[in-house]
């Protein structure tokens, strides 16, 4: 019988033994009855003044236990299963466009079965991308297709290596237990908010290539499709940007969020797509110490804690503003992949130790912003407030700034107070009430004035807001059937976050290894 144990509250400074000594207190059963037990999830409870670690266990046991359903319960452990390989020759391997985690894990999966995929990725590998982005951030001059959104491991390398998510799917024990294997720390494994960090993360991305490589895989670097080649129908094959054509079996559209001019061929082409809601926003950057002393209280600073996340939301009638992509103990990056736009991003090593804490506040737009129902108009909408951004920041990739307390009064900065920007390759003081439209200025501002409630402080005078944050989610959903294909043309399937069907490392791994389960159903190993 497998008995999970849930809502077990422990002191921080608790062992482990003692946890589990605790759980099997829980079950009220002799020791020779218990087989194993195992730390499915670590959560921190900083409610009422005091902050605790929450667990959930599974426990195995010979006897038969009386569960409540809420402390105690009764579960059957399921694995994700493989399915048969399809019957179906292939007459050329499987292509992926685009290496980040949608790509890497429909690559990997498809690898390990025999078919051999070819993965083109339009930017460098993670050592000559991570030396592109260093000089950007340095000297300001930009990569376009080398930078924080294309290269090796996509757009959630230079992020904090977040694996957090909110779907449901049976392949995220397996995607989590892969990070492992290549490099990654246990405790993502149990974790409920798990980051690898950006630093591990290149490590575990380069070991993930290495494996795909020996099992007979290929990846083109630097290897950016212009256009795709239908025949009847069905795609047959993809062109390089000035490099030649290459024919292909299903092409697997692993692109990202920011892949704008593949959405503007794919839509040349009629393939069905329509616009997707998303966020805009700001970088919100305090004092690290002051966000782990609101959270924690006495407790701020604890080895066991690190630093303190937050996770805040405000809706009200069909718009929402809430934090994104929270970096304790980060920096906030330059992540422009355009010339003459300015993009921002926020970013965290695995020591989460740097002096800020910084998250993304966004409001959600939809095509009432946009001004038209253009599948392409959010992508026209992210462009002119980055261009807008851009200018304000001097034209050479500085970010316009401003302090929070100015900000919500309407006035310009002069001076930085106690919080100090983290961007490169440099700030200017911009009012930044002027980037976004009123309505979502205004709704940002109430969203703001309650996450006070939340997090004293969070308003501080001094807190220091950068813009602009656009690349929260695609823009754009590329429309697929139920065999998880393009409902235009045959053997294309749009697959995670850049075809809008994912938000995060964790969900686009997921969807590609869903991706790869439907061809190998349909189609023999190469």
């Amino acid at each position: 019988m497998f008995v999970k144990i849930s809502n077990l509250k422990m002191p921080i400074d608790a062992p482990l033994p003692e946890v589990l000594e605790a759980a099997e207190g829980l079950l009220h059963i002799q020791r020779s009855e218990l087989r194993s037990m195992k730390l499915l999830r670590r959560s921190v409870d900083a409610r009422h003044g005091s902050v605790q670690f929450v667990y959930t266990i599974l426990a195995e046991t010979t006897a038969e236990i009386l569960c409540d359903g809420k402390k105690l319960i009764s579960i059957t452990p399921t694995a994700m299963e493989e399915p048969e390989c399809g019957k179906k020759a292939l007459a050329h391997r499987p292509v992926i466009v685009g290496f980040g985690p949608c790509g890497m894990f429909c690559a990997l999966w498809l690898a390990r079965r025999g078919y051999r995929p070819l993965v083109l990725e339009r930017g460098a590998d993670v050592d000559a991308r991570t030396a592109a982005v260093n000089a950007f951030w340095k000297t300001g001059t930009l990569n376009e297709t080398t930078n924080v959104q294309f290269g090796e491991g996509g757009a959630g390398t230079f992020s904090d290596g977040k694996l957090t998510t909110r779907i449901g799917d049976a392949s995220l024990e397996a995607i989590l237990q892969e990070f492992v294997r290549h490099g990654a720390p246990e405790d993502i494994l149990y974790n409920a908010m798990p980051h690898i960090g950006t630093d591990v993360l290149k490590s575990a991305v380069k070991n993930i290539r290495e494996e795909i490589l020996s099992l007979g895989g290929e990846i083109q670097f630097q290897a950016a499709v212009s256009d795709i080649v239908l025949k009847n129908g069905e795609i047959t094959s993809v062109r390089l940007a000035g490099s030649g054509e290459i024919p292909c079996g299903p092409l697997v559209a692993a692109i990202g969020h920011s892949a704008r001019d593949t959405y503007e061929m794919l839509f040349s082409h009629g393939i069905a797509m329509v616009q997707k809601p998303f966020s805009v926003g700001f970088r919100a950057e305090h004092l690290r110490e002051d966000i782990d002393r609101a959270m924690y209280g006495k407790f701020a600073g604890h080895p066991l804690l690190g630093a303190a996340p937050y996770k805040l939301s405000y809706r009200e009638g069909d718009r929402g503003c809430y934090s994104f992509c929270m970096c304790p103990g980060g920096s906030v990056v330059n992540a422009s992949s355009e010339q003459g736009r300015l993009v921002t991003n926020g970013m965290s090593e695995r020591a989460r130790d740097r002096k800020n804490s910084n998250s993304a506040i966004c409001v959600s737009v939809t095509g009432a912003d946009f001004g038209t129902d253009h599948p392409l108009s959010g992508i026209a909408f992210q462009r002119k407030l980055e261009e807008a951004a851009f200018v304000a920041g001097g034209k050479n990739f500085c970010a316009p700034v401003q302090l929070l307390g100015d900000y919500l009064s309407g006035r310009c900065s002069a001076r930085f107070k106690h919080v100090r920007p983290s961007f490169l390759p440099g700030t200017r003081f911009f009012d930044l009430n002027l980037l976004l439209p009123k309505q979502i200025n205004d709704f940002m501002k109430a969203g703001m004035l309650r996450f006070e409630r939340k997090i004293r402080g969070f308003t501080s005078p001094g807190a220091v807001l950068t813009g602009i944050e656009t690349r929260t989610s695609s823009p754009v959903r590329i429309l697929r059937n139920e065999n998880l294909e393009s409902v235009s043309v045959r053997g294309l399937f749009p697959a995670g976050e850049g075809a809008g069907y994912a938000g995060g490392i964790m969900s686009a791994a997921a969807d590609g290894v869903r991706i790869a389960h439907q061809i190998m159903k349909t189609y023999q190993p190469f």
